[in-house]
């Protein structure tokens, strides 16, 4: 695989790049010139699929390698449902743009914003540093097949989001 191909697919790279989707939706959610219940619906969607792909191929895979953090990583875990009941607080309100949906909102940006500093800082460098190039790209493919699937089957409706954050 060439190294540009490699780099294409670094797992690293593929979730910092939805971390910048997930932010730029934030941004779209909190404008009034924006549509925020389009951007709402992306973001939901995003999450879901994120957060499930990165357990089920990622923080699974990143265990095995000794100088990842596990507590980082089960920490990992344990922020994905907190933002998840923050987002299903949110898609739960009716009327956007409301002072409850706003309230909300930024529970949900605090959650979610709290994670994505951390788990680049401890999981997403610790791969960086310990985990092969090759390795990398072998998960990000595997990342980017499970966040796919998600997507497909309507993730962020909140019907499943429900589901998700029921356990």
């Amino acid at each position: 695989m060439s190294a540009d191909k490699q780099q294409d697919q670094d797992v690293v790279a593929m979730i910092l790049k939805d971390h910048r989707t997930m932010e730029d939706l934030f941004r779209r959610m909190r404008s009034v010139e924006s549509d925020r219940a389009a951007a709402l619906a992306t973001f939901s969607a995003l999450l879901i699929a994120h957060g499930e792909a990165e357990e089920s191929e990622v923080y699974s895979a990143l265990k095995r390698f000794k100088d990842v953090d596990n507590e980082e990583v089960e920490h990992g875990t344990e922020e994905h449902d907190e933002g998840n009941k923050a987002l299903l607080a949110l898609l739960e309100v009716s009327e956007v743009g409301s002072d409850e949906w706003d309230s909300r909102l930024e529970e949900l940006v605090k959650a979610v914003s709290h994670h994505l500093d951390e788990e680049e800082r401890t999981i997403l460098n610790g791969a960086r540093e310990n985990v092969p190039d090759e390795r990398r790209a072998e998960l990000g493919a595997a990342f980017l097949k499970e966040r796919e699937k998600h997507l497909a089957a309507d993730c962020g409706s909140v019907e499943n989001v429900r589901r998700v954050v029921g356990g």
